[in-house]
This record gives C-alpha cells, sequence and structure tokens, in this order.
C-alpha cells in the first residue's frame, strides 16, 4: 500500500505533556542566566541545527525511493524532534518570569534562587539551590522552586525549623545558612 494514504502520528499531540506541571495561577520563574541558556538553544536550533537537517532531508529526497531512505528516515524523524523542541521552548519563554536572585544578596531568607543549607533530623547537612523548573539539575543540587523542599524552605529564615511531608512522615528541618549570588 502506498504510504500516500496511510496517517502517520509524529507525536505532535504529546507537546503538553512534555511541559512540567505549574501550580494553578502559579507562573514559570528562572533566573536570568537560565533564560539566556533556553534562549540559546532556541536560537541554535532555529538557525544551526534545522537548516542543517532540512538540508540533509532535501538531499536525501532526491535519491530516490524515500521509503528505504535512512539519511531520508532518520532526517525526517529528527526534524520533528527539533520542531517539538522549538515549539517548547518557545511556550516556556513565552511564559518565563524572569527574576534575579542576586536582588536578595545578603538577606537571610530563603527566596526563589537561593542557595540554601539545612540539616535533617538525622544531622545530615544538604545543600540546594533553589531554581527554575526548566533549569534545575538535579545532578548539581538544584531543585524547582515547587519541590516539596523548596516549598518547606521558602520564606523561611535562618535558625527556622521548618516541616517536610516525605513519603515516611513528616520531617523537620532547619536552615542553617541562606546565600544568593553577588550582583
Amino acid at each position: 500500500m502506498s504510504k500516500a494514504f496511510t496517517k502517520e502520528s509524529d507525536g505532535d499531540d504529546d507537546d503538553d505533556l512534555a511541559l512540567p506541571a505549574l501550580p494553578a495561577g502559579g507562573k514559570n520563574y528562572i533566573t536570568p542566566a537560565g533564560y539566556r541558556r533556553l534562549r540559546e538553544e532556541l536560537i541554535s536550533l532555529l538557525d544551526v541545527e534545522r537548516p542543517k537537517v532540512v538540508e540533509v532531508v532535501s538531499w536525501a529526497a532526491k535519491n530516490g525511493d524515500r521509503s528505504e531512505n535512512g539519511d531520508y528516515l532518520y532526517g525526517k524523524k529528527r526534524l520533528r524532534e527539533i520542531d517539538r523542541r522549538i515549539r517548547f521552548l518557545t511556550k516556556r519563554l513565552d511564559i518565563a518570569e524572569v527574576t534575579d536572585p542576586s536582588l536578595h544578596h545578603g538577606r537571610d531568607q530563603v527566596f526563589f534562587g537561593a542557595t540554601v543549607t539545612y540539616e535533617n533530623q538525622r544531622g545530615e547537612e544538604k545543600t540546594i539551590t533553589i531554581k527554575g523548573i526548566d533549569e534545575a539539575d538535579s545532578t548539581v543540587g538544584e531543585v524547582s522552586w515547587i519541590a516539596p523542599i523548596a516549598r518547606a524552605l521558602l520564606k523561611a529564615h535562618v535558625g527556622d525549623e521548618v516541616q517536610l511531608m516525605t513519603p515516611g512522615g513528616v520531617e523537620r528541618v532547619e536552615v542553617l545558612e541562606v546565600k544568593y549570588p553577588a550582583p
């Protein structure tokens, strides 16, 4: 059967599923550095990567039978992935609210962008940085501002004890230190 009459889904319907959920009425806070990184990725996709893939797909399409042409098939798939990422980044940058954490430099209260050192009930010290949903990287100690630990710590001062809801029950954590980047 000719592929001209078959519908192939490229997964475009799943765009909104890829967006991490924001709290109802919440904003998409992001640091200036995180916004810059996302914007640079978007520009790179639009100006560099997408044109290269379009060129490969165009070349491969001229080579005859597309159903068995690996360059064409892979290129079309990659083009869908790039377009999906472009839509995602565009939506996220449109709703982003850039918040500069350096405005709080020298304060001892926890706000967005703070690097917080806290101690749990077992006496273990941990340090996290509260970042935006689209920029937080847990492998380097960054958590999203909507994460349970971040929500528990927000607005606390050095020396405050806050309650954190965990799967094992309520845990008390004490704020030991709050730092912000220098202006």
